[in-house]
Order: C-alpha cells, then sequence, then structure tokens
C-alpha cells in the first residue's frame, strides 16, 4: 500500500484507540482471573504431587513450547497484521499451519525416547508423546485465533480461556488425587486444550476452509519463517535453562526450578500477555512510517513499566516466605533462585513489547538477529553456571544475560521522544520508587521472623512507598497511545 492509502483520518486513530483500550481491559480480566485461578489450582497440586513429578512434566512441557513456536511457521501473524481482507491469504495459512504441525508430531512421537534420554530423564518419553499432540489442536485453531487478535475480540477471549482453564483444572485435579502422577498435569493441558479449541472455532469472526495457493504461500513463508525463526531462538531462550538443569542435576532440581520459574511468570502474563494482544494489532494498524507507531510505543512502554515492576519487587523480596507459606518445606529450596528469575521476567516484558513492535514495522530479521545473539551467550553462559552455583546459579546468568541484550534495543525502538508523553519522568519515578520500596521490604524480613507477619507488613510498606513516589505520574496510564498521529 503507498503511504497514502495507508494514512488514517485523525477521527480513525481515535476509534482504534478507544477499541484497542477496551480490548486491552477485557484482556487483563481475562489473565488477572486465569493467572488467579492457575495460582490456586497449582498450590493444591503442588501440595498433591513432587517435585520429581514436576520435573518430568516440564521436559515435555519444553518440547510443547519448542514446538509450539514454529508449528505454524510464524504464517499466522500475516493475518493479524494484513489489512483489509484476508480470505486470500487464511486457507493457505490453515494448511501450512495444520500440515506443519502433524508432520512435527509425527517427528516428535519417534523421537520422544532420544529427547527424553538426552534431557536426563528417560521417564518422560511418554508425556512428551501425548502433550506434543496440543500442536496438532493449535493449528486447527491458527486461523481463528488470529482473526480473535486482529478484531480485538478480548471479551470472548475471556470466556475462551475460562472454559479452557475450568476443563484443565478439573481433569489435572482428578487425577493427581487419584496417584497419576505427571501424567495429571499432561492429560489436564492436552484436554483443556481441546476445550479451549471448540470454543476458538464457536467464537471465531469468519469460517474458512483449507486450500493452498503457492503463490500466497511464498509470501507468508517470506513473512512468516523469518518470526518462526524468531519465535525458535526466544523458546530456546527461554527452555534451554531446563535443558541444563534437567542433564546436570536431574528430575528433582528441574522439578524446584520449574515452580520457581512459574512463580516468576506472574508478572508477564499479568501484564505483558494481555499488552502483547493488543500491541501487535496496534503498532500494525498505526503504522503509516514508523514515527506514528514509535509515539505509540513509548506510552505503552511505561504503562508497562509503572504496573510491572512493583509486582516483580514484591515476589523477589519475599519469596522465602511466600513459597514457605504457599507450597510448603519441601519447595523452599525453589525461592533462592526467585528473585534472580524476578530480574528476568521484568525484562522479558520489556523485550517482548519491543518484539512486537519489531514485528509490526515488519523487521522480522531484525528480531531474529536480536534472539540469536541471546541465545549465543545463554549457550556460553550457563552450563558454566549450574557447575557454580546449581539452579541459583542459573538464574543469575539468565538475568543478567537478559539484561545486557535486551535493554540496548529498548532504547533505539522509540523513534519519538519519551519526553513527548513524560515517559523518562515516568521510568525515573517508577526506578526510584521500586528502589525504596525494595528497601523497606528486606528491612521488614529482617526485622520480623514471623513468615506472615513479613509479608503482610512488608508487602504493605512495598506497595505503599512505590505508589506514592509513582502516583504523579498516574496519567501515563491513560496517556493517547497515538501520539500524535
Amino acid at each position: 500500500m503507498t503511504d497514502e492509502e495507508n494514512r488514517r483520518e485523525p477521527g480513525e486513530v481515535e476509534v482504534l484507540e478507544t477499541t484497542a483500550r477496551r480490548a486491552l481491559w477485557w484482556s487483563v480480566t481475562n489473565n488477572v482471573v486465569g493467572r488467579v485461578g492457575t495460582t490456586l489450582i497449582g498450590i493444591v497440586l503442588a501440595r498433591i504431587l513432587s517435585p520429581e513429578d514436576y520435573g518430568v512434566y516440564a521436559v515435555a512441557l519444553v518440547v510443547l513450547n519448542v514446538l509450539l513456536s514454529v508449528n505454524e511457521l510464524g504464517v499466522s501473524l500475516a493475518i493479524v497484521r494484513r489489512p483489509g481482507d484476508v480470505s486470500a491469504i487464511a486457507p493457505t495459512v490453515g494448511t501450512l499451519s495444520l500440515a506443519t504441525s502433524l508432520l512435527m508430531w509425527a517427528i516428535i512421537f519417534a523421537v520422544a525416547p532420544a529427547i527424553a534420554g538426552a534431557l536426563g530423564i528417560a521417564d518422560a518419553a511418554g508425556v512428551i508423546r501425548v502433550l506434543a499432540l496440543a500442536i496438532v489442536v493449535d493449528a486447527l485453531t491458527a486461523v481463528p485465533a488470529a482473526l480473535m487478535t486482529r478484531d480485538f475480540m478480548q471479551k470472548e477471549r475471556l470466556i475462551v480461556d475460562t472454559a479452557g482453564f475450568v476443563a484443565t483444572s478439573a481433569i489435572s485435579l482428578a487425577l493427581a488425587a487419584g496417584g497419576a502422577g505427571p501424567w495429571a498435569l499432561v492429560w489436564g493441558a492436552l484436554l483443556g486444550n481441546v476445550v479451549n479449541a471448540a470454543f476458538i472455532l464457536r467464537y471465531a469472526p469468519q469460517r474458512f476452509g483449507f486450500g493452498f495457493r503457492p503463490a500466497v504461500a511464498r509470501e507468508l513463508l517470506g513473512f512468516g519463517l523469518p518470526l518462526a525463526g524468531a519465535s525458535l531462538l526466544i523458546i530456546a531462550l527461554l527452555e534451554i535453562d531446563y535443558v541444563v538443569i534437567g542433564a546436570e542435576l536431574g528430575a528433582v532440581s528441574l522439578g524446584l526450578y520449574l515452580l520457581a520459574f512459574n512463580l516468576s511468570t506472574w508478572p508477564v502474563n499479568m501484564f505483558s500477555a494481555p499488552a502483547r494482544r493488543i500491541s501487535l494489532p496496534l503498532f500494525a494498524r498505526l503504522h503509516n512510517g514508523e514515527t506514528s507507531a514509535s509515539e505509540a510505543f513509548v506510552p505503552v512502554c511505561c504503562a508497562l513499566l509503572l504496573v510491572t515492576l512493583p509486582a516483580c519487587i514484591l515476589l523477589a523480596v519475599f519469596a522465602e516466605p511466600l513459597v514457605d507459606i504457599v507450597y510448603g518445606e519441601q519447595w523452599l529450596d525453589s525461592a533462592q533462585v526467585l528473585p534472580w528469575l524476578m530480574v528476568l521476567a521484568f525484562t522479558r516484558v520489556l523485550g517482548e513489547l519491543v518484539y512486537d513492535f519489531l514485528v509490526a514495522l515488519g523487521m522480522s530479521r531484525t528480531n531474529l538477529a536480536l534472539q540469536a545473539v541471546w541465545l549465543v551467550a545463554l549457550v556460553v553462559a550457563l552450563p558454566i553456571a549450574v557447575r557454580v552455583d546449581g539452579i541459583v546459579g542459573v538464574g543469575i546468568a539468565h538475568a543478567g544475560v537478559a539484561i545486557t541484550i535486551v535493554l540496548p534495543p529498548m532504547r533505539s525502538s522509540s523513534g519519538a521522544p519519551a519526553s513527548r508523553c513524560g515517559g523518562g519522568r515516568a521510568a525515573r519515578a517508577a526506578l526510584a520508587g521500586g528502589v525504596l520500596g525494595a528497601a523497606a521490604g528486606i528491612c521488614a524480613v529482617a526485622l520480623i521472623s514471623d513468615g506472615i507477619v513479613q509479608v503482610a507488613i512488608g508487602a504493605a510498606l512495598v506497595a505503599g512507598i512505590y505508589l506514592v513516589v509513582v502516583y504523579p505520574m498516574r496519567a501515563m496510564l491513560t496517556a493517547p497511545l497515538a501520539g500524535s498521529a
């Protein structure tokens, strides 16, 4: 499209911003409901299952996450990004997604024993084969899910995700209580995925069959393959720690690390996940040249910073009493690595926004290069770190590499000056409030012996101090998303 055709009138931008904001709040509601529910169910399951059970499941989860990152070759994002009618590409997207997913599942079925052996947990071969079926389910909904994202249908996604969560929870709890061990998590996740897919098909705004047009396929693969490569690298970044720990330390240490990592994803799932369902279509639709998309990047980034930082600080400072109170003494070693994983989580929230920004601008290869450098650094650092200090060493190395790789692109991703929307002041206020709040929390942990009292009083201090410092920046949460576009 030409610049003239792609340019939007001010009224159109205002409507788009209103739609995006409404969808964002539905997405946030979805994540709050889902995250709270998942945590409560996770607490019950952790009281029933052992760290070793979680370690076996973690191996299958590593494989599934890798497969999900590439199973549709990145082509479904073309539907989210494409303006106007998508009927010319949707059938080919569906066919590519399903064909590659079936092929990948067949390969994984054959090599599952070798994968489980390489990761040091031979008992995981069966759970890998079963859980990997989720990629086929995902492929069947690739087009409908992309259409829902494209049309900002986050209210409907709340219903979809809630149905899947209820099914997953009911099945996992029933099987865990019956002594199914790691299979309780596997069958719960897979059958919950099936329910989720059924609801996505129910709410899809359009229905497309399967088809294949070679010219369209070439166009889609040219767009999608660099994204699939970048997604694979992102997953490798987040899964390589599991591989290293499983191979070096075994299932029990891997289970302990998995619990800590799941806790650390609270801010990512609570704030970054709903923002990402809005940020990519928003940036893509605003993109009439880099300027307007850059101006949208600044307020979105600052709003994420303001709400994410206190959550990360609370989980880092009160890691030990929280794990002890909520999960029990058998999981206490998880608390040692959690503060470092919170640093990683905070960096991930900002890094994922950069990823979506670059995708919207069509800079797939830039994303690929960034993820490649990040992965190479982890491949070097993590094997050394695990031998030096076990799972804690892995957490420290993961966080250090993330900070080094992600923060420089953060500055260059905003083509519009941050001062245009108070971004610089918001960042400084958030960091100052975070440092002061963390100091108060550390003092509470040192001076109070009872874990429950530590968390209650310390969390109140951290939250109170942070709010006082950042309160003048509250307008950032309602700042215009489109800048001066």
